[in-house]
């Protein structure tokens, strides 16, 4: 959707200067262009060359194109990466959702940058964002004003950069976000059915920053700033580059070097592919990790290792930058932001998990420790959030990737710093991870006594398993209890997330997900708890089905061990390979990576239905295939449990069914 103000430059090939270049002719402006001219645009990064002429610039130093709406928000990563590298003292513009159909106007109106382009292609993945796990198109866009969908292509990284290289070929640019960083090296696309290659041997592009690009991002400013060539930066953390074959890597020293298997004999070998995953996870979750080395054709990818995990300060810093925490201006109008309206509200505590679940992509992302922010710094954006239009005084979420892990860590980070375990609590609590949630609970009470502030809820899951660890220390054990009882009594909205994902420990173990017993011993307190405090509120569970591991019968007994607790399931999902998970390697190579053994997994669409059918045994219309489904399987003991319906011998349901 584009803006009243955007401003076009002239549509033939692009020149060699720098400068913004004006239009020929501007846009007819809509009826309500006076009450925009009231904001002051210069708040928000620009995002037209009338912006960037308000600030009195001429030229741009990093321009970058987001696959989503510009929401000057620290939950958005082109706002993240845009504030940081305004920060850096350079000249930023953002070109949010270009068109990438018409006469491409969108990537030449600001010229060629001084520096590089970025490419923040989505807070989510744009196949996740566009496609459903049965394949199927989505219908809207959360990210996009009044949900509308279509306003960014299939994988905004591979489609941006071929684009801007065309028009721009001498032009570096750099990958970012959670698209790119996930596809840094061989990866399964489950859309294509097929192993693909690193990202940068597709798209073309010269540089790719993954997880958390703000300290890489801040050496590359300052280097360039310097005058150091962006083809002589090699050796930035965090960062993955194509060189020829034959080159020598870059020489950095106490930096490890792994050669991973190549491309070309991940597609020959799949267990290779396999094989390969384990250490890229293990490498992904190191505090001193080794560099990736990838073959792939007359090319090879270098992966540098990540910067130590970020400190409390540098957390505070990204996300103390001057956002606006408003959608921009060009959107006024035009339609609510699904994604912002969601979260413009709520408060990201902390970076990083370590649950380490098979399925999930946060570790590959933002890595397995945890990073949290001061209390200052969240009380100071509660402060920022209270005064926004509209608050009405309840946040929706104080959390993180998982609610509960705020400012946790282990009690001797020597050992931490040589652990390569991809789960600090599975299959059990490590006893050097400290899980004392004291720190917590005064954090949610500081948070509720800021002036203008009603309520403020836990959106985010909470990971139960930490609070019923039973070889916790005594005054662990009391925080559990009383972290448990502030939940209950002041933070949840009537219904509480949690994520069993499954009830049999077969499928469990696959997943890296505690046994099923510790949810029906979390049940029982939350019961117990509501009850004292004459409360009425429910837990909700998500499940997922024909998750590697899980079979039909599985999913049957999951039906049978959730009607028993009371529960008709609202939160369920069938699984979605997504690139750098262990689930996915495992849906794609049929074997786990770390033992190279096989693993059953449902692939064709009959299958993943006749599992997913087993969540809705309480819809009447679902019950004849049920009990087919149960007959088949040689499960119709589970048909009095489901039902009521005592079958005692196959020849009597035989007999019933004619």
């Amino acid at each position: 959707m584009l803006s009243p103000f955007l401003f076009y430059v002239n549509t033939q090939e692009p020149t060699d200067h720098m400068t913004i270049r004006k239009p020929h002719t501007e846009k007819k402006e809509p009826s309500n262009a006076k009450e925009r001219e009231t904001k002051d645009l210069t708040l928000w990064l620009p995002t037209s060359v009338r912006e960037a002429e308000l600030r009195g610039w001429t030229e741009i130093d990093v321009v970058l194109f987001s696959g989503d709406a510009y929401v000057d928000h620290p939950s958005f990563g082109a706002a993240v990466i845009g504030r940081v590298l305004e920060d850096c003292g350079l000249r930023i513009a953002i070109v949010p959702q270009p068109n990438w159909r018409d006469d491409l106007r969108d990537f030449k109106k600001f010229g060629r940058p001084k520096y590089f382009f970025g490419i923040s292609p989505g807070a989510m993945d744009s196949m996740v964002n566009h496609y459903t796990a049965a394949r199927r198109k989505r219908s809207d866009d959360a990210y996009t004003p009044g949900g509308v969908a279509g306003r960014r292509p299939d994988m905004p990284s591979i489609v941006y950069t071929q684009i801007l290289k065309k028009l721009f070929p001498d032009v570096p640019v750099v990958l970012g976000g959670i698209e790119a960083s996930l596809r840094r090296l061989t990866h399964y696309d489950y859309w294509q059915d097929r192993l693909r290659p690193g990202i940068l041997v597709e798209s073309g592009a010269d540089m790719l920053v993954y997880g958390m690009g703000e300290n890489p991002l801040k050496e590359i400013a300052t280097l360039l700033k310097k005058g150091v060539p962006f083809s002589s930066l090699r050796t930035v953390p965090q960062t993955a580059f194509l060189i020829p074959k034959e080159s020598p890597l870059p020489k950095q020293k106490h930096w490890e070097t792994l050669v991973l298997n190549s491309h070309d004999d991940c597609l020959r070998n799949e267990t290779l592919y396999a094989d390969n995953f384990k250490h890229i996870e293990q490498e992904s979750n190191k505090w001193y990790a080794r560099r990736l080395v990838q073959v792939v054709g007359d090319k090879q990818i270098v992966v540098n290792p990540q910067y130590e995990p970020m400190t409390t300060a540098q957390v505070d810093y990204s996300f103390d930058l001057p956002y606006t925490h408003l959608p921009h201006p060009r959107y006024d109008g035009k339609g609510d932001i699904p994604a912002y309206e969601m979260i413009k509200n709520s408060i990201c505590l902390h970076r990083g998990c370590f649950g380490g679940c098979s399925f999930c992509t946060i570790s590959a992302h933002q890595g397995k420790f945890i990073a949290s922010r001061s209390e200052e710094s969240v009380l100071r954006e509660v402060e920022k959030v209270v005064q926004l239009p509209g608050f009405k005084g309840n946040l929706s979420d104080l959390g993180g990737p998982s609610a509960n892990m705020y400012g946790m860590r282990g009690r001797d980070l020597s050992l931490c710093k040589q652990c390569v375990r991809p789960s600090c609590i599975f299959p059990s609590v490590c006893k050097n991870m400290d899980t004392d949630h004291s720190r917590l609970i005064a954090l949610y009470k500081k948070v509720d006594s800021i002036k203008g502030v009603k309520k403020s809820f836990i959106g985010s899951g909470i990971r139960y398993d930490m609070l019923l660890n039973d070889n916790a220390t005594d005054k662990e054990k009391e925080s559990h209890r009383l972290y448990i009882e502030e939940l209950i009594a002041h933070h949840v909205s009537g219904r509480l997330k949690v994520a069993p994902e499954h009830t049999q420990d077969a499928v469990l173990n696959v997943m890296r997900k505690p046994s099923f017993k510790l949810f029906h011993r979390f049940k029982k307190i939350f019961d117990q708890t509501n009850k004292k405090l004459g409360l009425r509120q429910q837990l909700i569970p998500y499940f997922i089905s024909s998750h590697p591991g899980c079979r039909e019968e599985d999913m049957a007994c999951l039906a049978a061990e959730t009607h028993e607790l009371d529960f008709r399931l609202e939160q369920v999902q069938d699984f979605t390979p997504t690139p750098m998970t262990v689930s996915t390697v495992i849906f794609r190579s049929g074997v786990h990576p770390y033992t190279l053994k096989p693993v059953f997994t449902a692939h064709s669409s009959e299958e993943k239905q006749k599992q997913r059918l087993f969540f809705f045994w309480y819809k009447p219309e679902e019950r004849k295939r049920i009990m087919n489904e149960l007959h088949k399987i040689g499960r119709l003991d589970l048909a009095d449990r489901l039902f009521g319906q005592r079958i005692e011998t196959l020849a009597t349901y035989k007999k019933k069914r004619k």
